[in-house]
């Protein structure tokens, strides 16, 4: 588990970056995969997947935002099924069933719409003893990251590891006890939000994504969607 001094990261690229150094131990390994949760974790997990010279493909994982407070997760769903609740948020925010039910139909069909535009046809993903390593541009609550861990947990992987450039110290001591593996550069004593430890944090389009998949699928050989 790496920590270091906040200091400003200047895109997700740069982000992507300095997560390297700590992984270059799996570069060019047949077993290791690098899943990015989109949208905003994808061009950092490229960047990594690029310098290291493995597979690249994603989690999907959606947040589930209290109604009158988006940002802030009361949980979240992710592939096959997967959902977890954030027990805090709810008690803080309490809402009925009803309401509960609506934003997981919601974020259940933004899911599914983004698996067919990101990834198509291609392939369901083959995770059984390969090494995960699960990306994203930052934690906050850790909801969807630790969606992402559970729904790639029922895989049986050799080993899960998380990367990301920033988040809380909170957060990432929850993550850390569910994973093999923690890398967090920035984990500053007054987090605030994942957005503020950027110079440039523009919300990452559809096109950005597929773009950026499509080019690292074109490099592994492994076709497009």
């Amino acid at each position: 588990m790496s920590f270091s001094s906040p200091t400003l990261l200047q895109d997700r690229a740069d982000a992507g970056r300095r997560l390297v150094a700590p992984l270059l131990k799996y570069a060019h390994r047949p077993d290791v995969i690098v899943l990015a949760l989109p949208r905003g974790g994808v061009p950092v997990a490229y960047e990594v997947a690029t310098a290291l010279g493995v597979r690249l493909d994603l989690m999907l994982v959606r947040k589930l935002g209290v109604p009158s407070h988006q940002e802030y997760a009361m949980g979240a769903i992710a592939s096959g099924g997967i959902q977890i609740l954030n027990e805090p948020a709810l008690r803080a925010h309490p809402i009925d069933k009803a309401a509960f039910d609506a934003v997981v139909a919601r974020e259940t069909g933004e899911l599914l719409r983004r698996e067919q535009a990101y990834r198509g046809t291609r392939a369901p993903l083959q995770l059984k003893h390969q090494v995960v390593v699960l990306i994203d541009d930052g934690l906050a609550t850790g909801a969807s990251m630790m969606a992402a861990i559970l729904a790639v947990r029922v895989h049986e992987p050799s080993r899960i590891v998380v990367a990301v450039p920033v988040a809380p110290i909170e957060t990432v001591q929850t993550v850390r006890r569910e994973v093999d593996e923690l890398h967090c550069p920035i984990t500053p004593d007054w987090f605030m939000s994942i957005g503020h430890w950027y110079m440039d944090f523009t919300q990452t389009a559809d096109a950005e994504v597929i773009e950026l998949l499509q080019r690292a699928w074109k490099r592994e050989g492994g076709g497009g969607i």
